[in-house]
């Protein structure tokens, strides 16, 4: 059964296509810059390739685009798409609307659309995909949205609760949502797997670290707390985003720069964190790279974050009363050896002993990194975002 995969920007849709008899990638690629020019490249699990500059003034064209590449020409993999079971849709913000894998109707769709302002960058761009999507299938193919927040709707109230007026969250919904709640559904049970371990057993701290990063809490399979909060901004100090702040330095900042609140937001989210701190840009590996030529700022910028992943295991281990295991995900947590090194010594007060010959090593797959005497599990785990959505959409029209 053949189940196509779709992750919607404001200007980009990246797709998978997935055979869920064993589970295999058949092709994947991106269309983007969608608004603006346009461009798909496309790569076959065989190795072939297609890649062109495209008319993409809307999400529409770069589905239909989409459909041609993959069913016409020399990257082909199916003959029409009509071979496609269903398409699984990741869905940034769901709010407290949705807390499971929802089929999609032009109902979901408006739903997802009126929750534009509590993610202004993603959900628009979503309900657009969706409405694209539609156009382009067969009908009776249907949709299926995975939400990004729906993991983290397990939290309990004092934990996402804001000390703001609770009229704020009664009217305006201003509350902690969490983010990445696919990425650490998904390696939280791949971990327990491995672990030989039943999920609501374990208490686990799931670091999912890249550009954009977020901490999550894991009692017994469920999300009791995160770092993201009301939107991606807050927590961990991330590419280009500051991470969690004092509201007075905002305020502060924005009279100081004569910033309106959108130019602030963009201070916040695009001009800040790495790239802010060090001045050498927002990828983890030119800061390290800088970091080791002598740069203090890369090196404080470094230090920062792994200050604030130590902090972080702390306080949700503290939270949790027990630590079964650590994981580290993501394009940081999964190739960056230095970090989970960092972030693991002097962890003695946890029972965090990381074996750093085996950490040396890992890089992108699932191993455990820990020494044999550590009361506490460290584990690399690599996420599969895609194939989540992918076997949640395949659960729920089989039903």
């Amino acid at each position: 059964m053949l189940i196509l995969v779709v992750n919607a920007g404001s200007s980009s849709l990246k797709y998978q296509l997935l055979n869920m008899d064993d589970e295999s990638v058949l092709a994947k690629g991106n269309c983007d810059r969608i608004g603006i020019d346009g461009h798909i490249a496309h790569k076959t699990a065989d190795g072939r390739e297609f890649a062109a500059d495209c008319a993409f003034p809307t999400h529409t064209e770069a589905f239909m685009k989409l459909v041609e590449v993959l069913t016409t020409g020399d990257a082909a993999v199916i003959k029409d798409m009509s071979e496609i079971a269903a398409v699984g849709h990741r869905i940034v913000q769901g709010a407290e609307l949705f807390s499971e894998t929802t089929l999609v109707t032009d109902e979901i769709i408006d739903k997802i659309d009126e929750l534009r302002e509590l993610a202004p960058v993603h959900n628009h761009a979503h309900a657009l995909a969706l409405r694209a999507c539609k156009s382009v299938l067969p009908a009776g193919v249907p949709q299926a949205a995975v939400f990004d927040t729906a993991f983290h709707q397990t939290m309990p109230e004092k934990a996402y609760m804001y000390g703001l007026p609770y009229e704020d969250y009664e009217q305006y919904h201003v509350r902690k949502y969490g983010f990445h709640g696919t990425s650490h559904r998904f390696v939280s049970a791949a971990l327990a797997k491995a672990m030989g371990k039943d999920p609501k057993e374990l208490k686990i701290v799931s670091c999912h670290l890249g550009n954009g990063s977020s901490i999550t809490a894991v009692d017994g399979g469920k999300s009791v707390d995160t770092t993201m909060g009301f939107t991606p901004l807050d927590g961990l100090l991330m590419g280009t985003r500051t991470g969690a702040l004092d509201p007075s330095a905002v305020t502060y900042i924005m009279e100081k720069h004569g910033f309106t609140p959108e130019e602030m937001s963009d201070y916040m989210n695009k001009k800040s964190g790495f790239l802010g701190v060090s001045g050498v840009g927002s990828d983890n590996r030119d800061v390290s790279a800088a970091a080791s030529e002598g740069n203090a700022r890369a090196q404080l910028t470094k230090d920062m974050l792994v200050y604030q992943i130590k902090k972080y295991i702390g306080a949700f281990a503290a939270a949790m009363n027990g630590l079964d295991a650590v994981l580290f995900t993501g394009g940081i947590g999964e190739n960056a050896p230095d970090v989970r090194e960092a972030v693991c010594s002097d962890m003695d007060v946890l029972g965090i002993q990381i074996d750093t010959v085996a950490n040396a090593g890992v890089r992108g797959k699932l191993a455990k990194i820990s020494q044999s005497d550590s009361k506490v599990d460290v584990w690399v785990v690599p996420t599969n975002e895609e194939l989540l959505i992918a076997r949640d959409t395949l659960a729920l029209i089989t039903k």
